[in-house]
């Protein structure tokens, strides 16, 4: 048995836990929001500060290693967008859900803790350079496509301003939790000051709980979202975001020769199921929620064997 089977048994051992407590109640249905709060809140805005603060980057700029996920997400995105309007002739609006849904890795809740277990702690020090302009990209890209779709579909009242959008972009980013964390790290980095020996004690205490916490806050969402119909449509999704989106990842770190571990991170992100963002950018557009609550529950379960099967791949090529 390969070593990772371990760790991907525990990943969504605890997932499982979290659905199974919200399905029979043995919490409150709003102790699942509090955990969600605390870990994108507290918990892993300090993992991702330390991370940045205090972890060893070997290879210089990640600029290949950013250049091999994000052509799989534009594939990927692409494709997905393609999918839905052309082959179950949607609308604008639904495109853009879709493509975020097959897009959109959860390199956050699932990734962090996974990554962890998989590749340890230089693993996680890879994942974080992805993680530190996947937000504000993915985000961007959401903006943009969501006042277009809005156009597109006739459904805005009114346009607004290139100032008003970037403007609200900036907003939205630098309230961001995630983002105050990556932006403290690199300002601790860059001043080559260390962190203080106490805060750090601290910083080490509620950052290790974010892994197991998140993936157990992750369950318990998953039981409120759930599958709410449009399965085909859903499948559609499923497969590109689980099958086309490491493909494209994996051809890119042979093209651009990633050193072995960038490559196997990298394919290992890819391959990771969608995650809420993808219902919170429908709800926003109001439109394909149901689609993407589907996919986001369907994915994370088939997720534990397509997951596996890649890191096999990688462990293979690379």
């Amino acid at each position: 048995m390969p070593p990772f089977v371990e760790t991907i048994l525990v990943v969504f051992t605890l997932i499982a836990i979290g659905y199974g407590v919200a399905a029979f109640r043995v919490l409150k249905p709003t102790t699942g929001d509090g955990l969600s709060d605390f870990v994108f809140t507290i918990a892993v805005p300090l993992l991702l500060f330390r991370i940045i603060a205090t972890a060893e980057f070997d290879h210089g700029a990640p600029w290949a290693l950013w250049v091999s996920y994000f052509t799989a997400v534009l594939v990927t995105w692409s494709s997905a967008h393609m999918v839905i309007r052309s082959g179950f002739g949607r609308d604008a609006r639904s495109g853009v859900v879709a493509g975020v849904t097959a897009g959109f890795s959860n390199l956050v809740l699932l990734g962090i803790p996974f990554m962890s277990g998989v590749h340890g702690e230089d693993g996680l020090a890879i994942l974080s350079q992805i993680v530190s302009i996947h937000m504000p990209i993915m985000m961007a890209a959401s903006v943009i496509l969501f006042e277009w779709a809005l156009k597109r579909d006739g459904v805005g009242t009114e346009s607004k301003t290139l100032l008003a959008l970037i403007t609200g972009f900036f907003r939205q980013l630098f309230s961001n939790p995630l983002i105050l964390g990556i932006l403290g790290g690199f300002l601790v980095r860059m001043s080559g000051l260390d962190i203080p020996v106490v805060a750090d004690r601290v910083i080490v205490s509620l950052g290790g709980i974010a892994g197991p916490l998140a993936l157990f806050a992750m369950g318990v969402s998953l039981r409120g979202y759930g599958i709410r119909g449009q399965v085909p449509q859903a499948v559609s999704l499923v497969v590109l975001k689980l099958m086309l989106m490491p493909a494209v990842a994996l051809g890119m770190a042979l093209l651009l020769g990633l050193p072995e571990l960038q490559a196997k991170v990298v394919v290992a992100a890819a391959s990771l199921p969608a995650g809420v963002n993808s219902w919170l950018i429908a709800s926003r557009l109001g439109t394909g929620q149901r689609v993407a609550s589907t996919s986001m529950t369907l994915g994370t379960a088939v997720a534990a064997a397509t997951t596996g099967l890649w890191l096999l791949i990688a462990e293979a090529v690379f």
